[in-house]
Order: C-alpha cells, then structure tokens, then sequence
C-alpha cells in the first residue's frame, strides 16, 4: 500500500510562516540586544578622551612655566636711544633757525640751573637739620682776591740768611678707594729776623714775590723744636 502525502488544510499553513516570523523576531530581538552594549562603548569614548585633552592643556602651561626665562638683553646707553630713536613714528619738528637754537639751549640751561639750585638748597636745609652737625662748622681760610693763602708747617732748612725751607704735610681722603693718602710739598719764605729754626712748627702767608723762589712770608712760630 502505498501512503498518500498528508494534505495540510489552508489554517494551518500560516502556522509554518509564524513560526518564521517569530524565529526571526527572536534573532532580531537577540541581535539588537548584541549590539545594544557596544551603543555606549562607542559614545563614552569621546568621554575617555576629553580628559586626556583638558590634562595636555593644564600641563602646557606649567611646562612653559618651567622653562627658564630668556634674560633681558643689556643695551648701552647710546644703543638704547638709537633704537629709541629708529622706532620714532612722530612727525618731525620744523627746522630752526640759529638764533632758536640758541634761545632754546639757553632756556633749558637756565632750568636745569634751576633745578640745581633747588636740590641744593633743600640738601643744605636737610643737613643743617641733622644732629651730627650741630658743632660749629670747620671755617677754612679765606681765598680769593685779595685774600692772601695762609699755610702751616715744618721748618726743614734756615741755613740760608732771612730765608726759610717749610714743608707742607697734607692727608687728604682718596675719592674713589677712601683710603688716606699723605703727601708734601716744600717752599720758600721769608724770615726778616731769622727767628725760626730747623724743626720749628710756624705758620707763613702769601705774599708778593720776594725773589725767584721765596713768595711766602713768616708770620709767627707756633712751636719751638724740642
């Protein structure tokens, strides 16, 4: 006997395809769910890099910090205002004559004369206010015309007749190393009544020229020699 296919009636022939239908929905369903994960893997890279970023930014910065700073170059005085004057854009002032020159030149001497007197003035104001110097100031003799030079010293020769050798002892402060510096110098003066001897402390005068060396003058023995 031989057996005849079985005949599928038309209701349950739309049973197969559902069933494909929802193996496929099953396989979509599966499939978005393995893809779902990857969703934020993708969108929270950018996250991941953003720090990265905003720490190269941070560490620029301090690493331009770190870098020693270029010293400043030093000019000479006279460079400086030439590239001063080479970076000037201003207009140019309007050529003068010889006559402005010089009424200008006088003007701005006459300030500064000025100015000069003032800071003095109120220097002297300021010392004259300082404890220190309220002793009686040294007086130094008076010079000038007229005023003949007075000096003090030693006598080193009176062998020639009315003629004395006086030397001149003088300790200055150096400007500059402030250290004391002695020197002397010699001259001739007159003794009319051959007083003074060798080793004698006497005071002499400026006088008018008495011969070819002597323009100096006795004036009194302040110390006799021991």
């Amino acid at each position: 006997m031989t057996e005849e296919p079985e005949q599928t009636t038309p209701d349950e022939q739309p049973a197969e395809p559902d069933a494909a239908a929802d193996e496929g929905t099953a396989d979509s369903a599966q499939g978005t769910e393995a893809e779902a994960p990857e969703a934020p893997a993708a969108e929270e890279a950018p996250a991941e890099e953003a720090p990265a970023e905003e720490a190269a930014e941070e560490a620029a910065p301090a690493a331009a910090a770190a870098e020693p700073a270029e010293p400043e170059e030093k000019l000479h005085p006279k460079e400086a205002r030439k590239r001063a004057r080479s970076q000037h854009t201003g207009e140019t002032r309007p050529q003068r004559s010889p006559e402005e020159r010089v009424t200008e030149r006088q003007e701005r001497r006459s300030r500064l004369a000025a100015r000069r007197r003032s800071y003095r003035s109120k220097q002297r104001q300021k010392r004259a206010g300082s404890p220190r110097d309220t002793a009686a100031p040294f007086e130094a003799p008076a010079h000038g015309p007229g005023a003949p030079r007075v000096r003090q010293g030693i006598v080193v020769s009176a062998k020639p007749d009315k003629t004395i050798t006086v030397r001149i002892d003088i300790a200055r402060r150096h400007r500059t190393y402030k250290k004391i510096v002695r020197s002397s110098s010699t001259l001739h003066a007159h003794d009319e009544r051959n007083e003074a001897h060798e080793g004698d402390t006497v005071r002499v005068i400026e006088t008018r020229p008495l011969s070819r060396t002597k323009r100096w003058r006795l004036v009194e023995i302040l110390e006799r020699a021991r």
